[in-house]
């Protein structure tokens, strides 16, 4: 895991970029936390949970995908107690803060994004960036370049859940980075990211999708939080 410095960051989108649900863009304090370096991975999920789920792309070094959001709470449950260190889910704030690694553009590599950068259906072109292939599966962990904070696979190959239940717009969001429980329909989290399958406008940095808490898919997965100490 790496250690992300607290600070003031502008979160979601300006018109004309984005949707409804990423407005107001807002400023929110995060503080100091850990999260994960990569997605979790098979490999470590078998270690953890003593089992393998039904994954698709099947590899140790693939991350975990088809976990529902519950899978993933229990995941964090189960290496706590292995560890006798606590594990959670990021919130949405920490999650788009730790995404755009001090950038403001609409990914963390700027403006646009290429398919030599992130997983994504290069069939489609965001901006007047190149097309590039759409290799239809989930690739390693790390097979991309990081973004400015040390993170890997934050556009692209799998959307990641985060701990915040759905909210359909920023309007009342907490400013203090943690995440929004109240006045939410719990049936319904959140991911952000994007996928392999995606097209790259649904892999920018302030992109959320809903989805319901105990359904997993084979273009979702995961990756841990902590505070700091």
């Amino acid at each position: 895991m790496l250690s992300l410095p607290g600070a003031n960051f502008q979160m979601g989108s300006e018109p004309p970029e984005g949707y409804d649900d990423e407005k107001p863009r807002h400023s929110v304090t995060v503080r100091p936390f850990l999260i994960g370096r990569f997605p979790i991975t098979q490999g470590q999920w078998a270690a953890v949970m003593d089992e393998e789920n039904a994954c698709r792309f099947r590899g140790p070094n693939k991350a975990m995908h088809n976990v529902s959001w519950t899978e993933a709470v229990e995941f964090c449950r189960r290496l706590a107690v292995v560890t006798g260190h606590t594990f959670r889910l990021p919130a949405e704030a920490e999650w788009e803060y730790a995404c755009r690694g001090g950038t403001t553009t609409a990914f963390s590599c700027g403006p646009a994004i290429t398919t030599d950068l992130a997983n994504y259906n290069g069939e489609f072109a965001y901006m007047d960036a190149p097309k590039g292939p759409y290799r239809h599966v989930l690739l390693d962990v790390g097979a991309f370049p990081p973004n400015p904070f040390g993170l890997h696979d934050m556009h692209g190959n799998l959307w990641e859940w985060c701990a915040d239940p759905w909210h359909e717009n920023y309007e009342g969001v907490p400013v203090d980075g943690s995440a929004w429980e109240e006045g939410s329909n719990e049936r319904y989290r959140l991911v952000r990211g994007g996928s392999w399958h995606e097209t790259p406008d649904l892999c920018r940095s302030a992109v959320r999708l809903k989805l319901p808490y105990n359904e997993g898919d084979e273009m979702i997965g995961f990756r841990l939080a902590n505070n700091l100490a």
